[in-house]
C-alpha cells in the first residue's frame, strides 16, 4: 500500500477535528480475529456502505504471543493488513490493544502462560506482570505505530486497558500503560472506556491523560451525560453501544429488535455524539477461543459471536443493517451505494461418519506423557487450550471410600479401568462416587476440558484442570499427564464405525463438493459435546446437552472443491451412527 500523507486528529471542547475540520466518530466494531482474513474486505466494505466512517477492533495478546517471547503477526493475525484494508476503503480506525480486552474472548485476551506464575498479579502495577506487558507492547507497537493517523495511517484513537473501573482502581497501573504507549511512539489520542456509572468512571478513568468514554446499550442520553460528573467540556463518545448480546451455553439465544436498537441509537445523531456500534459484525469464536463469565456460576460463551449484529455471523446484512443505514441517510450522512454481495450458501446434505478412533488408544499420537506427583494445571505444563488427561493407578487392597476431585475447571469425565464412573462439573456438587481396590488395582483416567477461561471480573485467574484427587481424606499421588491441545490429529489410527460408546472418541468422514464451495452451516447427530475440524481447521465447539447453538458456521474458504475431510471429537461418546448435516441457514 502506498503510504498516505499524515493527517491530524484533535479535539477542542466537545468537538473532534480531522485536519482542522469537525469530525464525528461513527464507528462499527469488527474484530479481525473473529473473521477469516479472506472476508475482511467484504465486512469492511459493508461497514462503509452502511454509513460508518470508522472501524474498531481489539487486539488479542494470546493470539500474538501464544508462548512467551514467541510472536506471530502473520496470516489471520495480521492486524496491520486489516487496518490497511480499512484505510484503502477510506475508513478510519480505533484500536484497543489492551493488554486486557475482555471481549468474551479466551481469558480476556491474556495468554495462558501468564497464569503459570502463581505469584504474578494481573491488571495492576505488579513488576512481574508489567515486565511481560512492556515486552509485548514493544513488539506490538512496532507493528501498529506506523498505522497511526499522524504517521500516514488511519488509527485515530487508542484505548488504554478495557473497562478497568469494573475491575480495580490501580491508577498507577493505568498511568504506567500510558507511559508505555508513549515510549513506543504512540503520540495520538488515548482514551479509557468504562461503564456509565460514576464509580466505574472514577476507578477506571485517567482524564488528565486519556479521554473518558462510556459503554452501554440503552438509556443513551442518561449514559452519555454520566461523564459530566467526572469531567466537562470534552468530546462525548460511547466506546461500545451494545446492539445485542452474546450467548452462554445453557441460555436462550439473545435477540434485539431493530426498532429497539434505533430508539437508543438515534440520540447519537440528534446530539452529534460519537459512538462505536458494538458489534457491527460479531463473527465467530473459532477453535477454543471463546471466553466465559464467572460469579455464582461458571458460564462459557458459545462458538457463535453473532451478537444480533447488523451483519450476522456469516456476514449477511440483516434488517437492522438496512434500518441503521436509513438513519444515517435521515441525518444527512453521505452513504455509498450498496455494492458488496452476500456470500452464497449451500446445503450439502448429510454426511455419514465411517471411521472412529478411541481417545485412550491414541494418546501417544496426540501428546507426550509427563509424570508428576501432583496433578498440575494446564498452564503448569505449558498447555493453552483443549483437554488434559490425568492417569494414575490405585493400589490393590483399599476399602471403599468416596472419591473427590478438587479444583475442577471446568468439566471432568472419570473412568475406572476404562469404565465411566462419573461426570464432574464445576457448577455442580461433587457426585457421590465410591471406589475400592479390594481385589485388583485400578487405573483411573480423568479427562478435563477447558471450556474457555473467564474473561471478566476478579476470576480471571482461571487455571484449568484439577488441583488434587482424594480417596476419602487421603490425597492421591503419582500421575501420568497428557496435554491434549488437539492441534494436529493427523496421526490418529481409525477403524470402522461400530457400536455405541460412552468413551471419548474421534469420528471421521470424507465428502465431495462439486464446483466452487459455498458458505454453509453444520449440525451433528449422534454426539453430544466436543469440537469439529474440517480439512484440519477447528470450527469450534458444539454442545447439544445445553444449547442454544445447534449449527457451526463453515466459511467456504475452509472447504475444498472435490474431497473434504471432516473430523469430530466427542468427549461423551457417540451412537453407532453419527452424521453431519450441512444446511444453508444457521440454527442459533
Amino acid at each position: 500500500m502506498t503510504k498516505k500523507q499524515a493527517e491530524t486528529f484533535t479535539y477542542k471542547g466537545e468537538q473532534f477535528y480531522i485536519n482542522g475540520k469537525p469530525f464525528t466518530v461513527r464507528s462499527g466494531a469488527i474484530h479481525y480475529f473473529r473473521v477469516p482474513r479472506q472476508y475482511w474486505l467484504d465486512r469492511l466494505l459493508k461497514l462503509k456502505e452502511c454509513g460508518f466512517n470508522t472501524v474498531e477492533t481489539y487486539v488479542a495478546w494470546n493470539l500474538h504471543e501464544p508462548h512467551e517471547d514467541e510472536f506471530d503477526f502473520s496470516g489471520e493475525k495480521d492486524v496491520v493488513a486489516f487496518l490497511r484494508i480499512a484505510q484503502e476503503l477510506g475508513l478510519y480506525a480505533i484500536v484497543r490493544p489492551g493488554p486486557f480486552i475482555c471481549a468474551e474472548w479466551e481469558a480476556g485476551g491474556f495468554p495462558a502462560w501468564l497464569l503459570k506464575d502463581r505469584n504474578m498479579r494481573l491488571r495492576c502495577n505488579d513488576p512481574k506482570y508489567m515486565q511481560k506487558v512492556e515486552r509485548y507492547f514493544a513488539r506490538l507497537f512496532a507493528e501498529l505505530t506506523p498505522c497511526a493517523i499522524e504517521n500516514g495511517g488511519n488509527v485515530i484513537l487508542w484505548q488504554v486497558e478495557n473497562e478497568y473501573g469494573s475491575y480495580g482502581n490501580d491508577t498507577a497501573y493505568i498511568r504506567r500503560l500510558v507511559e508505555i504507549y508513549r515510549e513506543n511512539g504512540i503520540t495520538g489520542q488515548l482514551f479509557t472506556a468504562d461503564g456509565a456509572w460514576i464509580n466505574m468512571l472514577v476507578k477506571g478513568a485517567l482524564p488528565e491523560n486519556c479521554l473518558p468514554f462510556v459503554t452501554f446499550g440503552s438509556r443513551t442520553e442518561e449514559a452519555m451525560h454520566s461523564v459530566d460528573k467526572l469531567v466537562k467540556n470534552t468530546p462525548k463518545m460511547c466506546a461500545e453501544f451494545w446492539c445485542g448480546w452474546f450467548d452462554h451455553w445453557g441460555e436462550e439465544h439473545h435477540t434485539r429488535t431493530s426498532e429497539d436498537v434505533l430508539r437508543d441509537l438515534e440520540p447519537f445523531f440528534e446530539n452529534n455524539w460519537s459512538f462505536n456500534f458494538y458489534m457491527f459484525h460479531g463473527g465467530t469464536n473459532f477453535g477454543f477461543m471463546n471466553g466465559a463469565n464467572g460469579g455464582e456460576k461458571y458460564m462459557p460463551t458459545v462458538t457463535s459471536y453473532d451478537y444480533c449484529a447488523p451483519l450476522n455471523e456469516a456476514g449477511d446484512r440483516t434488517e437492522t443493517y438496512y434500518k441503521v443505514r436509513d438513519m444515517f441517510i435521515k441525518y444527512g450522512v453521505h452513504v455509498p451505494a450498496l455494492t458488496a454481495k452476500e456470500s452464497k450458501k449451500a446445503a450439502y446434505g448429510e454426511v455419514r461418519f465411517t471411521e472412529r478412533a478411541y481417545l485412550f488408544e491414541q494418546l501417544d499420537a496426540l501428546a507426550k506423557a509427563v509424570s508428576s506427583p501432583n496433578p498440575p494445571y494446564m498452564e503448569e505444563v505449558g498447555q493453552n487450550y483443549g483437554y488434559i488427561l490425568y492417569s494414575f493407578v490405585m493400589p490393590k487392597g483399599l476399602e471403599e471410600d468416596r472419591l473427590f476431585l478438587d479444583g475442577v475447571a471446568d468439566r471432568a469425565l472419570v473412568y475406572s479401568n476404562g469404565k465411566k464412573i462419573a461426570t464432574v462439573d464445576c457448577n455442580e456438587p461433587m457426585p457421590d462416587v465410591r471406589i475400592d481396590t479390594l481385589f485388583e488395582e485400578k487405573r483411573l483416567d480423568i479427562l478435563v476440558e477447558n471450556r474457555g477461561r473467564i474473561n471478566y471480573g476478579k476470576e480471571i485467574y482461571d487455571r484449568k484442570g484439577i488441583s488434587a484427587v482424594r480417596h476419602g481424606d487421603a490425597t492421591l499421588f503419582g500421575y501420568t499427564i497428557y496435554a491434549l491441545e488437539m492441534k494436529n490429529l493427523t496421526g490418529l489410527a481409525y477403524t470402522a464405525m461400530a457400536e455405541k460408546t460412552d468413551k471419548p472418541i474421534f469420528c471421521a468422514a470424507a465428502f465431495t463438493i462439486d464446483g466452487e464451495p459455498s458458505d454453509t452451516f453444520v449440525e451433528l447427530e449422534g454426539v453430544r459435546r466436543g469440537f469439529i475440524l474440517i480439512n484440519g481447521f477447528n470450527l469450534g465447539r458444539f454442545n447439544y446437552d445445553e444449547g442454544p447453538q445447534k449449527t457451526l458456521y463453515v466459511p467456504a474458504l475452509y472447504l475444498n472443491k472435490g474431497e473434504n475431510q471432516l473430523v469430530i471429537f466427542s468427549s461423551d461418546g457417540a451412537r453407532a451412527n453419527v452424521s453431519a448435516i450441512f444446511l444453508s441457514v444457521p440454527k442459533l
